[in-house]
């Protein structure tokens, strides 16, 4: 991959070499490749079909958690955030144990791997909410609760200039990454002006109702 530094800036192919735009700029890459039939097919290439095949789920499951969690995430603006979850979710996949190279997956992985994970990565939580808080789920009823201690919204939430009052959001839910299937759950709290005088505790709870323990 290279970077195109021409005043004239090009996209689409000529020759071997291909151009396009990405966040990054205009680029410009090399084509090539062993034929497709051949990485299907060929003995040396089985390992290359192995990290396809996960690839492929761990893109299938970081879709489904999107849809799911989509209500929430629709004034995010982080174009990358894709790509790093799938990056997340593949050491999910890779942590199985239980699988065989290939046919490792996320329900047999390692989920706790996904804890912290921030979607919108232009505001990470750990910059953005000083407050401090608690998130438990108690998963025989399916209700997860999150809950801030009193505050001080000037000092422990960092906000855009011009920011007079907000809300906390918060949202639970439970994903079934094989069927491509979930529940989703939400709660906010009331308005708050956003100032140097104490918030009281704010409670959060969202109830998806009773659920399978037998599923992650």
């Amino acid at each position: 991959m290279a970077r195109q530094s021409s005043i004239i800036k090009l996209k689409g192919t000529i020759g071997d070499i291909t151009f396009y735009k990405s966040k990054d700029g205009y680029l410009a890459r090399q084509k090539g490749g062993v034929d497709r039939d051949r990485i299907m097919n060929d003995p040396k290439f089985q390992r290359t079909r192995e990290n396809a095949q996960e690839f492929g789920r761990a893109g299938k499951a970081s879709k489904a958690l999107c849809t799911a969690i989509r209500p929430v995430l629709n004034k995010t603006q982080d174009s990358r955030m894709i790509s790093r979850l799938v990056k997340r979710m593949m050491a999910v996949i890779k942590a199985d144990a239980v699988s065989n190279r290939g046919k490792r997956n996320v329900l047999d992985g390692e989920l706790i791997l996904l804890q912290s994970f921030d979607f919108n990565g232009n505001a990470a939580l750990s910059a953005t909410v000083y407050a401090p808080f608690t998130a438990t789920i108690d998963r025989p009823t399916g209700v997860l609760d999150v809950n801030l201690a009193a505050f001080t919204p000037e000092s422990q939430i960092v906000a855009p200039g011009g920011t007079t009052h907000f809300r906390m959001i918060s949202a639970g839910v439970e994903v079934d990454f094989e069927n491509e299937m979930f529940k989703l759950a939400q709660s906010s709290s009331s308005e708050i002006a956003y100032g140097n005088t104490l918030s009281a505790a704010i409670p959060l709870s969202n109830d998806i109702g009773v659920t399978d323990s037998t599923k992650p």
